[in-house]
């Protein structure tokens, strides 16, 4: 035998009180709810079971859904022959569970109780479920109210798939960073937060019908032994353990908590039994948890096939112990059969009360009413993986990891990045494979970022060659890929901390750490980075908010749980949100189902051939909802649409380059909108233009022409001229106008000649035109000293990191990236693919006031996030408030024309550039080739199309026609619209319950 056979166990209360130094406190403890359910169907049961099924009422079978059919009929042989109350889920599939949880439930003449170890979700233990964040990244989060929200979640998990009792939250306040078993299954190092936590997630699931289980009792949190290999000693006082290991249970069973699990320690300050497990203690559960805290909820013991019981006593035996020490619940019995005819045993001879017996089979069977077992419906399977990888759940899990997220580092506020055009930024990712694609990706749309990658076990020869790459570099973003898990240094090498030292010695280095916090003991060097950043673990949601977080996308709010590398407990850097953030439609309110519309939107247009393929954003209240490509380059279908291609934005060049220019003139007070041209063109002296105000020309009323068709100036019978066009790019040929096609450099003058010398129209009234741009760029250019295309880079495009917002692409750019549009039969003569297509624009050399630009729609998201916050972005100003104000505004509203200056507005009617959604203080434009940006300050929205529907043939109109634009816009509002209602009434619904 492993163990005594005698049950010296007995202590008089007296003694117990004693040695506790304090008599039981049981005022103002709340019952938990299910001690509440009686009547009779309990009765009933009592009176029809026998002794041996009474007992196996107390026993929980481990069952694994993903063994085969031996496993499962064993299963069922211990359910017909002994009646087992219940079962542990253990690993397997969430559709498999479901199944097997109906199939035991059949044959079992006392339904089921069933359990799992969800301390993360069902997926701790099943496959194909969301798995939420493990306690330790839950302890940085200052809201409790989200630990309320991932319990009811959790809550509705294990009732889909059968669950009943979930043994979570993990109580134990771990204060020993070398904890093998515990450590981030803690909320963290003090007990307020630790308690607070328990207790939003015991809400969570006990509010939503399924029994929370604290654990492990009396604490595990001070231990450097895993109970499942051995049996770990707490050497601590009473006073110790009952004011840090006891703080959280007295504050849970105080308000009803439903059950505890006991562990398997040695305490001797408790019980100085010589191997005594504290689950074998009568004075550690009867004593300590039911008498003196109060607690009359279900014990439940930790699984009775570990080591730190099963090595000193045999099965049978040890189930005996346990529940003469109080326990109510055995779990994991190795050996049923012995276990009940042993119990049976000690009740028969006297030593074991069959009253006391009875009282636990009842709270088993009051369990069982209150989970509804006494009417017990099968499950459903259908559409199961669905429902338990809900929309809620993935928004739950987001807002979790990204109220997490810790800035421990922060010098001179490195963080949120700023001066994107000041700086050159490399990222590498070290160690890991779960998320570097995700964190480097989602650096990318926010800046252009060099990627690198390397091993934490990495030669000398591979860690110098990475460090003289790196020197090219003023910031260096590290990702850190380790491991939540103690062994192995949490996946951390000295390796890779060295080499980080070391670049952080020459450049700006932070850091986002994808590790355990108590990594950081092995990097005491950390603090003097200029940026870390704590994501606790390493999955594809930390990444992703990680990288964002460093960019501004979202803020940092955490505060570390456990003192580590130097930093202690409660530390926590707040960072603001200055960028877009790229989230998921829930998280601004919009109703995801009517947003889906806008696929089916695209996918009409590209199966009409009024494009071959499109970009679609929205984003409300600076985040991204909706960032999509649909289709392909061209109708061939060689290649598909990515979100980083660009096209050609045609017109919305005009509100893109063109007008924020002229903004920054304004606010310089180099001119004023209601400047005549004259004023700052010399050329147009003693012409039709002299007197035109550049507030009339802006809101397209100065009488100008739509356009002038510069290119049949440089034709003779339908072909080139080439005295003024050339094969090749020479110092007289210098503008590139198409593949192999340049123009001569006087091309610039007679241009300005032609157009001073065309015609106006003498009528003042609305006319949209793009003549005016032409004057606008060399009113811009005559002001910066620089071309228009170097101003707005570096004014605009480099500072909003919009690196995909760019004239002449094929500079930056490889065709494979660019979509074409037109087969220009009559000018050109070729496909034209990454120049741009205006013919008055490529005659400039690709870039003009009034197109050239191409760009992705996130970039171009940048620039109008920017008007949309009145002329701020990444925490820098571009545009004085005032001054884009008095831009964006209708101009001429009371002569019934809709314009700003420069940017066009919402029609009074139903011909306009919208739908009738947006507000009037909307703003924004649209392109010939089939793209539109707009930004509506009201709803704080922001909508980008871009396409090429203009390829291969200009003359398609099935873009306009089919109205493409404006109903995706339409739906963008619906979604909100509905949203707004689903929200209302899910608050009146909880008011009024």
């Amino acid at each position: 035998m492993r163990g005594s056979s005698k049950f010296l166990w007995v202590l008089p209360l007296l003694v117990l009180t004693l040695s506790f130094g304090k008599k039981p406190q049981k005022e103002g403890v709340q019952d938990p709810e299910f001690l509440l359910e009686s009547g009779p169907w309990i009765d009933s049961l009592m009176s029809s079971l026998t002794l041996e099924e009474r007992i196996a009422q107390l026993i929980m079978y481990p069952v694994y859904s993903e063994k085969g059919e031996a496993h499962f009929l064993e299963i069922e042989r211990l359910i017909k022959e002994y009646k087992i109350g219940g079962v542990i889920y253990m690993q397997g599939g969430p559709v498999r569970q479901a199944k097997l949880n109906n199939r035991l439930q059949a044959i079992s003449s006392v339904p089921l109780v069933t359990s799992i170890d969800g301390e993360w979700g069902v997926s701790m233990r099943l496959d194909s479920v969301i798995r939420f964040p493990r306690q330790m990244l839950l302890g940085a989060i200052q809201s409790d109210s989200l630990i309320y929200e991932m319990g009811a979640e959790i809550a509705r998990q294990c009732r889909l798939t059968g669950v009943h009792v979930n043994f979570a939250p993990v109580v134990d306040i771990n204060v020993n960073p070398k904890n093998p078993v515990i450590n981030s299954r803690s909320f963290g190092e003090q007990a307020e937060i630790v308690t607070a936590k328990s207790m939003a997630y015991m809400r969570g699931l006990q509010d939503h019908g399924v029994l929370a289980c604290a654990k492990h009792f009396p604490g595990h949190g001070d231990t450097d032994k895993d109970s499942h290999f051995d049996l770990p000693a707490v050497q601590h006082s009473y006073q110790r353990i009952d004011s840090v290991e006891l703080f959280p249970y007295k504050k849970l069973i105080e308000n009803g908590l439903g059950s505890v699990m006991v562990a398997h320690l040695y305490i001797p300050s408790l019980d100085n039994t010589r191997n005594r497990a504290s689950s074998l203690s009568p004075a550690i559960v009867n004593g300590l948890l039911k008498d003196t805290l109060g607690f009359k909820g279900l014990a439940f013991t930790d699984a009775l096939n570990m080591r730190g019981v099963s090595k000193y006593y045999d099965p049978g035996e040890v189930d005996l112990l346990a529940l003469e020490a109080g326990n109510d619940v055995l779990l994991f019995s190795e050996d049923v059969g012995k276990a009940i005819a042993v119990i049976k045993k000690a009740i028969e001879k006297g030593k074991y009360e069959e009253s006391m017996l009875n009282a636990k089979v009842k709270k088993v069977l009051q369990l069982k009413q209150w989970l509804g077992l006494d009417d017990y419906q099968p499950l459903k399977t259908d559409s199961l993986a669905l429902e338990l990888n809900s929309r809620r759940a993935d928004l739950i899990n987001r807002r979790l990891i990204q109220n997490a997220l810790t800035v421990l580092v922060n010098k001179d506020e490195i963080l949120p990045i700023r001066g994107l055009d000041k700086i050159n930024i490399a990222s590498v990712c070290v160690g890991g494979d779960k998320g570097v694609d995700v964190f480097q990706s989602t650096l990318d749309k926010y800046a252009k970022v060099a990627h690198y990658e390397i091993s934490h076990t990495a030669s000398a020869a591979e860690v110098e060659a990475l460090k003289d790459s790196l020197s090219q570099y003023n910031l260096v973003l590290v990702g850190v890929h380790g491991s939540v898990n103690p062994r192995g240094n949490f996946g951390v090498s000295t390796t890779s901390i060295q080499w980080i030292k070391a670049v952080n010695e020459r450049q700006n280095v932070a850091v986002a750490w994808f590790a355990n916090p108590y990594g950081l003991d092995r990097f005491p060097e950390a603090e003097a980075l200029n940026g870390l950043v704590m994501a606790y673990q390493d999955n594809p949601l930390t990444n992703e908010y990680a990288a964002q977080l460093l960019f501004g996308g979202i803020q940092g709010k955490g505060k570390l749980p456990v003192s580590a590398g130097g930093f202690k407990a409660g530390d926590g850097i707040i960072t603001a949100k200055t960028r877009m953030k790229y989230g998921i439609p829930e998280e601004q309110g919009f109703n995801y189902r009517r947003l889906q519309y806008i696929d089916s939107i695209a996918l009409e247009g590209i199966a009409e051939q009024a494009y071959p393929g499109c970009q679609i954003l929205v984003a409300k209240d600076g985040n991204v909802i909706y960032n999509k490509s649909f289709g392909h380059h061209t109708y061939e279908k060689t290649r598909e649409v990515r979100n980083t291609d660009l096209y050609d934005i045609a017109s919305v060049t005009k509100v893109s380059a063109s007008v924020p220019s002229l903004m920054k003139l304004v606010e310089m007070k180099k001119i004023t909108l209601d400047d005549h041209l004259c004023y700052h063109l010399d050329y147009v002296d003693s012409t039709q233009y002299l007197n035109m105000n550049l507030r009339d020309m802006l809101a397209h009323t100065a009488g100008l022409v739509s356009t002038i068709f510069y290119y049949t100036h440089t034709m003779k019978r339908g072909q080139l001229d080439y005295k003024l066009y050339s094969t090749e790019q020479t110092e007289n040929y210098p503008y590139r106008v198409a593949e192999e096609l340049f123009v001569h450099k006087s091309i610039k003058d007679s241009m300005r000649l032609w157009t001073v010398n065309h015609g106006v129209h003498q009528k003042r009234e609305y006319r949209y035109s793009d003549v005016g741009f032409y004057f606008y760029r060399d009113i811009i250019e005559k002001y910066f000293g620089k071309s228009l295309d170097v101003v707005t880079d570096s004014l605009f495009y480099k500072p909003l990191g919009a690196s995909r917002l760019t004239y002449n692409p094929l500079n930056k750019y490889s065709k494979d990236e660019i979509a074409p549009t037109e087969n220009d039969m009559i000018f050109r003569k070729q496909l034209i693919h990454g120049y741009v297509h205006d013919q008055g624009a490529s005659m400039n050399g690709g870039v003009a006031g009034h197109a050239g630009l191409f760009a992705n729609a996130n970039d171009l998201a940048k620039l109008f996030q920017m008007y949309i916050n009145w002329g701020e972005y990444g925490g820098e100003r571009f545009i004085k408030e005032d001054v884009l104000k008095e831009f964006v505004k209708c101009q001429f509203c009371e002569e019934d024309n809709r314009r700003a200056a420069g940017f066009d507005r919402r029609s009074t009617s139903n011909s306009g550039p919208t739908c009738n959604c947006v507000s009037w203080e909307s703003f924004g434009h649209t392109g010939f080739t089939g793209t539109m940006a707009w930004a509506d300050p009201n709803e704080n929205i922001v909508y980008i199309f871009l396409s090429n529907r203009i390829y291969p043939d200009a003359d398609n109109k099935k873009l306009i026609k089919m109205d493409i634009r404006t109903r995706i816009q339409q739906v963008v509002y619906d979604a909100l619209s509905l949203g707004k209602q689903e929200d209302l009434h899910q608050i009146m619904g909880s008011t009024q319950h």
